[in-house]
């Protein structure tokens, strides 16, 4: 079995990486394969809301000159996935949401129903509201979420300084293990299938 790791930092080799290859090691020692995935420090498109991706079966963004679809097929391959981006004023790297955003509305299925995580990483604080919000459009594609001792968060300024942070690390590590227990139980033999999905219900306030 295979786990993506995705670094949303626009530092390939800074904290994130730093607190994503502690995860690494705990993933790798629990039997999963892993894969780390830069999403690079090139500009990136938001969401144009051009329906393209509906015409054409939800398969890639038509916009393809960025990593957006790159990225949809690396959680395609993958059986489950971490998450792990900087906190930038209290939220996720912007360029990273961007992504998700995109990867996810054309292509759902590269994510749906995937156990995972996300990491947020920051110098001192704003790292709960980020944590929260980079798990939400994995809530809302029946993907379960792996837990840990504490949140998942680590703290570092300089480039490689979450190394030094024993709590963070440990929970790093604990991340990693829960989440390969996670894998190798829903890929056991006899393990229960997931429930059918409904069909999708769309509401607003207005109607």
């Amino acid at each position: 079995m295979k786990a993506l790791l995705l670094n949303g930092s626009p530092r390939q080799n800074g904290n994130t990486a730093t607190a994503l290859a502690e995860i690494a090691k705990a993933l790798e020692a629990g039997g999963i394969e892993t894969e780390t995935v830069w999403i690079g420090n090139k500009p990136v498109r938001g969401c144009a809301v051009c329906g393209a991706c509906h015409s054409r079966g939800r398969e890639r963004c038509v916009f393809d000159d960025d990593a957006c679809n790159a990225i949809a097929a690396a959680f395609a391959a993958a059986d489950g996935f971490v998450v792990g981006s900087p906190v930038y004023y209290g939220q996720p790297n912007g360029a990273l949401l961007a992504l998700l955003q995109r990867a996810f509305y054309s292509n759902p299925a590269a994510v749906e129903g995937k156990p995972g995580a996300t990491l947020a990483v920051c110098r001192r604080g704003g790292a709960t509201a980020a944590f929260q919000c980079l798990n939400m459009p994995f809530q809302m594609l029946d993907c379960v979420l792996a837990g840990s001792q504490y949140w998942n968060i680590a703290f570092g300024a300089a480039p490689g300084e979450a190394a030094l942070d024993a709590e963070g690390m440990q929970t790093a590590r604990r991340l990693g293990a829960n989440l390969a227990w996670l894998l190798r139980n829903l890929r056991r033999d006899g393990a229960v299938p997931r429930a059918a999905r409904e069909e999708t219900i769309r509401t607003n306030f207005i109607r």
